[in-house]
């Protein structure tokens, strides 16, 4: 850390340029772990098919955490400038809007459990659940749109509790399944392996938030929550329409 900061602060690294560092490494070790995975000689047939059906999975995940993550970003701005925060006679601080999706997950986490545990066997397949967060995540990004383009602290309060009630919605269909999914999948040989290349598509969809949002101002609102929700409705749809040879790939793993 110490010489990472040597770096930036001799200008050989721009702060600016950081996350699409990180973007790139986390891609190209992604993609060595694969490699090494699906060449190995210690795994059977079953196994490395296993592997192959989780590389459209690692793919969503990093397209849900780059959208879940910008929470962390912009968010952040839209909350200090956008955001009508007068409530019940409070001027609420941005920082307050951080605290509503932990709020939900509490609520909510339980109920989605009980839910999949009630269902059985006839819950919704991973890949289909994948595909629903993805897609619901594309949601809450588009129902920005109504709100685009007014004055500052002009949107209301209620919309963004929605929003973020939508991102609750999404990551309790991908977040508490995605690990479970790695070690489901994992060859015998390749273990912690496996689990690692999850927390690779979390590392890399929260840099590429950081990559994303630097396209994000108040003034392009509208072209970049399209943009950002319809691609990751198109990755959800693709996943969806994908989902039965994915299946096939996973050998019995659901």
């Amino acid at each position: 850390m110490v010489a990472l900061a040597v770096v930036i602060a001799s200008g050989v690294i721009k702060a600016e340029a950081l996350s699409t560092i990180v973007v790139i490494l986390t891609s190209l070790a992604a993609l060595v772990l694969f490699a090494v995975i699906l060449t190995s000689k210690n795994i059977d047939v079953d196994e490395r098919s296993r592997v192959y059906s989780f590389i459209p999975m690692f793919i969503a995940s990093s397209v849900f955490w780059s959208l879940f993550q910008q929470q962390f970003t912009v968010m952040a701005i839209y909350s200090d400038q956008r955001l009508n925060r007068h409530v019940f006679g409070m001027n609420l601080p941005p920082s307050v809007v951080n605290s509503i999706n932990p709020v939900f997950i509490i609520i909510f986490a339980g109920v989605f459990a009980a839910m999949w545990t009630a269902l059985g066997d006839r819950q919704p397949s991973t890949p289909v659940k994948f595909s629903l967060g993805t897609g619901i995540m594309g949601l809450a990004f588009l129902a920005f749109i109504p709100f685009s383009g007014g004055a500052d602290g002009t949107v209301p309060f209620w919309a963004i509790i929605v929003i973020l009630f939508l991102f609750t919605m999404a990551e309790l269909c991908i977040s508490p399944v995605g690990q479970s999914l790695s070690t489901k999948l994992a060859p015998r040989a390749y273990h912690s392996q496996m689990v690692a290349l999850y927390f690779l598509s979390v590392s890399l969809g929260s840099a590429l938030a950081g990559t994303l949002s630097a396209f994000y101002s108040t003034s392009n609102e509208v072209p970049y929550f399209l943009a950002i929700g319809l691609g990751s409705i198109a990755v959800g749809a693709i996943l969806f329409l994908a989902r039965r040879p994915i299946i096939k790939l996973m050998r019995g793993v659901n």
